[in-house]
């Protein structure tokens, strides 16, 4: 049995959207960081930075959103999530995968960061427009390198729309301005009913 460790909405849900779409056996593990779930010898064990998510499976133990998001789509995909090793297909996978975590997503966590994930003595609120100044261009670049298919690489999800329709819906989160072509890509891709299974076993986890 597949374990994932998380928090609703967060970048865990990258994770279990992608168990869904793979439809594959899943257990949730909610990790409360107002009790202190994060500090836990049992949690740090697994993931020595107390943050989420984290995935085991069987005898792999697994960090980083995007990395357990492609593994599970290499491991279990079955030609699912993934374009053909070696193809250009793979070759804009690979950068939209890229571009995602280091340019869209990072000024976003950085708002987070100084928003509440910091502590609060730590927080500068001086950095807030120069990261949405960030995220606005980045989420420039996107929307002109989007194509006119229903999905980044033709009419075929894979492993780099769950990670851009969830940075979208953190953006959204986040009250940041979204072009037209990418809302209108996240509205789309979002209402997927893996997403849903996904968010509500999630929800159902935390209660």
């Amino acid at each position: 049995m597949i374990k994932l460790y998380g928090v609703p909405r967060s970048r865990s849900l990258r994770v279990s959207w992608t168990l869904e779409e793979l439809g594959l056996d899943w257990q949730y593990h909610f990790i409360n960081f107002s009790k202190g779930d994060s500090r836990s010898a049992d949690f740090l064990a697994v993931n020595p930075c107390g943050k989420v998510p984290a995935l085991i499976d069987d005898e792999l133990v697994m960090t980083e959103s995007a990395a357990i998001v492609l593994h599970l789509a290499e491991k279990y995909g079955d030609r699912k999530l993934l374009p053909e090793v070696g193809c250009d297909l793979s070759a804009i996978h690979h950068r939209w995968v890229s571009f995602i975590i280091c340019e869209l997503e990072q000024p976003l966590w950085t708002m987070g960061k100084h928003k509440f994930a910091l502590p609060e003595n730590l927080r500068q609120s001086s950095i807030l427009p120069v990261a949405k100044w960030e995220f606005d261009r980045a989420a420039a670049i996107a929307e002109e390198w989007l194509p006119d298919s229903d999905y980044l690489l033709g009419e075929s999800l894979s492993a780099a729309d769950i990670l851009l329709a969830h940075t979208l819906l953190w953006a959204t989160r986040f009250e940041q301005d979204i072009p037209p072509k990418l809302a209108a890509y996240r509205d789309r891709v979002t209402a997927r009913p893996a997403m849903a299974r996904a968010l509500e076993k999630e929800m159902a986890g935390a209660e």
